[in-house]
């Protein structure tokens, strides 16, 4: 489907209560602001979705968009969030809008995770359907993702990525996230520079912020270490771990092997009149020189106090 120019009045109802409101088994308060344009079209309908007419939908009928904005959670997580559909019911409806070349089927703007726990429940899942173009699913997305703000750094990086790669413009993923230009380009150059399949298998890593993912991109480029991180997280104990704990072993893996200095041994030097005064070590940099104040107690202030003639006559000689 032809992607339109974005829409200054945005029909589409969007909810800003999100998959933990859900948890709570309440919506989120009504936004306390009243942004413009399409995002704020998406902002005024929220709490109008309440008052509209709702379908119960067969969950097999609905398909994820072309881009999704979650990575996959970890199963405890859900598993609680699926337990409490299962006891007190579907509280915040779905965004859906017919699918755009599939006639009877459905594309879900936001709520996968009440999908799938109402799926798994064997239950219909209650749905607002709304005739959405692509530019305007995005905005719904990020409408909720901005209300509920618990996207993680990778998800939304990786979620913008995808989304340019998809074709949309910039102003509208700068939209849709609610970044700036320059924030954009970050998020953007954050999960270029990470290997796709690497990034899905740690996951999204909610506590592992920004610097730590960058880092990580650069021990990555190192030969090998992509290989070794791939079949790190293919181990069985390694994946059901949870998606920071398997950052941090990838993180640990591919750092960087420090090299050992080699150890100078400090040599002795020893007067005419057989006291060993000093010892010295030095290397390509420096020169240390240690003096022994047991052996020779006064000789270390006469040094420090000789020091600058000594120098005054090494560069007389140098002329």
């Amino acid at each position: 489907m032809a992607r339109k120019h974005l829409l200054s009045d945005l029909k589409a109802p969007a909810s800003s209560a999100g998959d933990v409101d859900e948890a709570r088994g309440s919506a989120l308060p009504p936004p306390q602001y009243a942004p413009r344009g399409a995002i704020g079209a998406v902002s005024r309908s929220i709490e109008a979705l309440k008052s509209q007419g709702l379908s119960e939908l067969d969950p097999e009928l609905i398909d994820s968009p072309s881009v999704t904005d979650r990575l996959d959670e970890d199963g405890a997580q859900f598993e609680e969030f699926a337990r409490n559909i299962r006891e007190n019911g579907q509280q915040v409806p779905i965004l859906v809008r017919p699918h755009p070349t599939m006639e009877g089927r459905y594309q879900i703007a936001y709520g996968r995770r009440r999908l799938r726990a109402v799926k798994a429940a064997g239950l219909k899942v209650k749905a607002a359907i709304r005739n959405l173009t692509d530019d305007e699913l995005v905005l719904a997305q990020g409408q909720e993702n901005s209300a509920r703000q618990d996207l993680s750094f990778i998800e939304r990086a990786l979620y913008a990525a995808q989304l340019e790669a998809s074709g949309y413009q910039r102003p509208v993923i700068m939209a849709a996230l609610a970044v700036d230009k320059s924030n954009l380009s970050r998020l953007i150059q954050a999960a270029t520079q990470l290997p796709d399949d690497i990034i899905r298998l740690i996951g999204a890593a909610p506590k592992t912020g920004r610097d730590r993912w960058y880092e990580l991109s650069s021990r990555l480029v190192v030969d090998g270490a992509a290989e070794k991180a791939r079949a790190l997280l293919s181990n069985s104990e390694i994946s059901s771990l949870g998606s920071d704990e398997r950052f941090v072993r990838v993180f640990d893996a591919v750092a960087p092997k420090k090299v050992k200095k080699e150890k100078v041994q400090a040599e002795v030097w020893q007067a005419d009149d057989g006291v060993k005064a000093a010892s010295f070590r030095q290397d390509r940099r420096t020169l240390t020189l240690m003096i022994d104040k047991k052996a020779a107690p006064e000789f270390g202030e006469y040094l420090m106090s000789a020091l600058p003639e000594i120098y005054a006559s090494f560069k007389k000689s140098k002329q």
